[in-house]
């Protein structure tokens, strides 16, 4: 443990030095912490192993489901969930991207460099870089975009990402970050965050490796319940009420190898640049075969569907970003598209990224604390929504989005 200690030490990273632009309200508000459990279902919370959850939704606010963005996937729908915008109005369209105006660096959850790259991100203002502008302190553990110098500004406080981590340390530097005493702002002050996140990735990785009704998914989740209760116990041990919002970025569905779409099989060879497969695939015509490629991609197939980008359906509220790439397919529930045989020794049981209408496409929404009614039931509404909720709670105007507090206002005292 001491060894985590120090890590976490050496990982904290400065602050921010943009000056204040807004000033926020003089009186001390509950700190929010904004906590994400990648892939937590709604249904994963009455599988009897998340008391600590389950009692939190009690005291608080629960919403039948959230309905995430489209593509379903945790990069898109983590920073609309902090920006209030669709992926196609903010830019990361998908984990896997490409960008004309950014040659030579395509965008993957795993290219580090590409990751902390503000140009990826600038397309939207996050909830920390409004904060931060407005004199309220930030402080992020592990959140897609928190890495960056998104328009010159990061959280005043965030760590790199590591995935190795133990969660408890996650829990531990958040408390940490708590322990810091209210003070001016400066150079070296050691100020007590306003806003923060925390991030666990343990739920997504097992639903993914084993799939979600796995009982190594359901330990996954009963061990991210045993965090959450330390963090509640660490709040009320240093007698911090805080307000709490609990959600998930999509849910997960079970998928197989031989439910699987091989374009490689029905496009033809040379025709085209595939940028993301998956649930959802996106394809880049080879200058010269944009005929080919659209005769053979367009044709009807019984699991999964390809349009134009400008020719999405609505509902979708994607397309128009200069990201997208020209083709889109969707893949029916449960199936995959790729363009390649599997990795031998490699295991996928579940996947998302699908219509974010699929019910297993579920995202999560749990809120307590003092600005929350106690035992409301939400019905379902869009993660845009989540956004202009963050920025009310911590007294700061919300910017243009496509959220609105109306979706979530019921739950509010």
């Amino acid at each position: 443990m001491r060894r985590w200690g120090i890590l976490l030490l050496l990982l904290v990273a400065g602050c921010s030095r943009t000056p204040p632009v807004e000033t926020a309200s003089p009186v001390q508000r509950p700190p929010l912490i904004l906590i994400s459990v990648d892939g937590l279902r709604p249904d994963y919370l009455d599988r009897g192993v998340t008391p600590n959850i389950n009692a939190l939704a009690a005291s608080g606010v629960r919403a039948k489901a959230m309905r995430p963005s489209f593509p379903s996937l945790t990069f898109p729908n983590h920073y609309t969930l902090v920006t209030g915008r669709r992926p196609d109005h903010h830019g990361i369209v998908n984990n896997n991207m490409e960008d004309a105006a950014i040659p030579g660096r395509a965008f993957a959850l795993s290219n580090r460099d590409a990751v902390i790259d503000r140009r990826w991100w600038d397309e939207a203002e996050p909830v920390w870089v409004t904060a931060e502008k407005a004199g309220v302190r930030t402080a992020t553990m592990f959140w897609p975009g928190s890495e960056a110098p998104i328009q010159g500004v990061r959280p005043a406080q965030w760590l790199v990402f590591d995935g190795r981590l133990p969660n408890p340390a996650r829990v531990a530097q958040i408390l940490g970050w708590l322990d810091q005493p209210p003070g001016p702002d400066g150079p070296t002050a050691q100020k007590r965050p306003g806003f923060l996140t925390l991030y666990f990735d343990t739920v997504d990785h097992d639903g993914h490796e084993f799939g979600p009704d796995a009982p190594e998914t359901t330990a996954a989740m009963a061990e991210i319940d045993l965090r959450i209760g330390d963090l509640l116990a660490g709040l009320k041990a240093r007698g911090i009420t805080a307000n709490i919002l609990l959600v998930s970025d999509h849910g997960m569905i079970g998928v197989a190898p031989e439910r699987t779409v091989r374009i490689d099989t029905l496009l033809p060879p040379g025709s085209y640049r595939l940028v993301s497969a998956g649930a959802v695939a996106g394809l880049e015509p080879v200058p010269g075969q944009e005929s080919a490629l659209a005769a053979a991609v367009l044709k009807p197939n019984d699991h999964m569907q390809c349009a134009r980008k400008a020719d999405l359906p609505a509902r979708l509220h994607y397309g128009s970003n200069h990201r997208v790439p020209a083709f889109v397919c969707i893949a029916q529930p449960g199936w995959m598209i790729a363009n390649q045989p599997p990795r031998e020794g490699s295991r996928l049981g579940g996947m998302h990224g699908y219509d974010p209408a699929t019910p297993e496409m579920a995202a999560t929404f749990v809120a307590a604390g003092p600005a929350f009614k106690v035992g409301a039931v939400l019905p379902v509404f869009d993660n845009v929504d989540v956004y202009p909720l963050l920025m009310r709670l911590i007294g700061v105007k919300a910017l243009a989005s496509d959220g609105d507090i109306a979706g979530v206002k019921a739950g509010l005292k």
